[in-house]
């Protein structure tokens, strides 16, 4: 399972701390920027290289992107087929996403959650499985319906 990684100025130190432990752990990574802190930069830029990679492979890959809310970003993954971002806040609606939704992005915002609870969140996102459940499946496939409908 690749993890894909974005954020802009506002999540930057957020997304370098995250690498770091992620790396080591053992995940493999792909960063998608930024890669230097710009206070000018724009979060849809890397956002979208991130959730356009997700987008093309959901079965094999994952994102972590972060912004100062992870509001926007969140919006901006979302924007892709395949893509079930959500903003992480606890361990339960991080939990509930995966198993419920299977969501294969998690966004963080910088100024809610701090660097350990991220740690936790993140890992908890990574290794909780979807349940498989036949209503989740149904639900899932709603979505893919409207994903088809509007994004041709």
């Amino acid at each position: 399972m690749k993890i894909y990684l974005a954020t802009d100025h506002a999540g930057f130190e957020f997304k370098e701390e995250i690498k770091t432990f992620l790396l080591a752990k053992g995940f493999e990574i792909e960063d998608c920027g930024a890669f230097s802190y710009d206070e000018h930069d724009d979060y849809p830029d890397f956002i979208a290289k991130a959730a356009e990679k997700i987008s093309k492979d959901p079965q094999n890959s994952m994102g972590i992107i972060f912004g100062k809310s992870g509001a926007g970003e969140e919006i901006v993954a979302n924007k892709f087929k395949n893509v079930r971002a959500i903003i992480g806040f606890s361990k339960q609606n991080v939990e509930l996403s995966r198993i419920h939704n299977d969501a294969n992005v998690l966004s963080l915002g910088s100024d809610f959650v701090d660097f350990a609870k991220a740690k936790e969140l993140v890992i908890l996102f990574l290794e909780t499985p979807f349940s498989n459940g036949p209503r989740h499946i149904r639900r899932i496939n709603k979505i893919k319906q409207i994903e088809n409908k509007n994004y041709v």
